[in-house]
């Protein structure tokens, strides 16, 4: 028979393991929790504030809490707008370096490369998103493969042979084309190249007008009077963040603006066939929250954006005297009444 000193001693050792196990187990509960807890720091750098730019960002917004990641709560995101300036693009790339952060959002080329150039040296990931020419940008060195770098994103290659076919289709008789651009935006000058050379295979007459600065845009309309049937922007950000005073010359001159992108066509162009860029800032965030889950940007494959629109505004055709083809208005995604 065990005397009571043999059970006391028995006890005394039970609990002693309860103890330890509990603590144990909290011990575990508490590196998990915190773990969990965890609240990453995404850097946002957009280069210049115009609405197919902060269509870009809404969607990232949107489709990172459907993602999960909260901001304010298991997410800091740190918005910042260069307001078209590469050098402050810079500083905001840099800050976010170092700050630290979990992984940078780029909203277009100048800031894309931008970030991609501050990053190196680093493992902070960056995704890139309303890039025209990923590759030519130098983010990237091929598409449909893993990059292994600490660099991938969302590619938006412009439709530009469509777009160029839009105007010979809705303009009668159309004969020259003026394209107004930024010679400093990589994304543009290729895009302006593509669309130079599909329309001189065409027969058509090109009229350049590069500009180095928002201010220069409407002076550039102005030089266009007169020489040409038509007038083309690519997705431009220096050129789109002016655009009513493009359109004003355009307009009083009777002379149709085709764009990019979808948000001009409702400040008063003509038509595109456009990128959904709300729908692209969706996409880039689907993959940087894949990132911040614990898959390396170099591993996540470049995506090329998955939608695209067909626009008419109708209203502002009607304006300058311009009747759209019915065929073109049947098979628009949307008109602009």
């Amino acid at each position: 028979m065990l005397n009571k000193s043999t059970i006391k001693i028995a006890v005394i050792a039970i609990v002693s393991l309860l103890v330890f196990a509990v603590a144990g187990c909290g011990g575990n509960n508490n590196q998990e929790s915190n773990e969990q807890e965890k609240v990453f720091k995404v850097g946002v750098t957009q280069f210049v504030a115009h609405p197919a730019l902060d269509l870009d960002q809404q969607g990232f917004l949107d489709q990172m809490q459907e993602e999960g990641f909260i901001n304010g709560e298991n997410v800091t995101i740190d918005i910042q707008n260069s307001q078209g300036d590469f050098n402050m693009a810079k500083t905001i790339a840099d800050k976010f370096v170092g700050d630290k952060v979990d992984a940078i959002l780029a909203i277009t080329t100048p800031s894309s490369q931008a970030a991609v150039q501050a990053v190196k040296g680093t493992d902070i990931p960056v995704v890139f998103i309303a890039v025209s020419d990923a590759v030519g940008a130098g983010l990237i060195t091929e598409l449909e493969q893993p990059t292994g770098t600490n660099v991938t994103g969302v590619y938006s290659a412009d439709p530009v042979e469509q777009q160029m076919d839009l105007i010979i289709e809705v303009v009668p008789n159309v004969q020259s084309v003026g394209l107004i651009f930024n010679a400093g935006e990589n994304n543009s000058v290729s895009n302006v190249n593509r669309a130079k050379d599909y329309l001189e295979q065409k027969g058509l007459k090109v009229v350049e007008a590069p500009v180095t600065g928002s201010n220069e845009v409407q002076a550039a309309a102005q030089s266009l009077v007169g020489r040409v049937d038509a007038v083309f922007v690519p997705q431009d950000n220096t050129v789109i963040s002016a655009l009513e005073g493009l359109l004003k010359v355009l307009a009083d001159n009777k002379i149709p603006l085709f764009t990019g992108d979808t948000e001009s066509v409702k400040r008063g162009a003509v038509g595109t066939i456009g990128n959904d860029e709300y729908d692209c800032g969706r996409q880039g965030a689907t993959v940087l929250a894949r990132i911040l889950r614990g898959e390396k940007a170099g591993d996540v494959v470049p995506e090329e954006i998955r939608k695209r629109t067909l626009m008419i505004n109708k209203s502002a055709a009607a304006v300058i005297g311009l009747e759209i083809p019915q065929a073109v208005l049947d098979r628009a995604d949307e008109v602009v009444e």
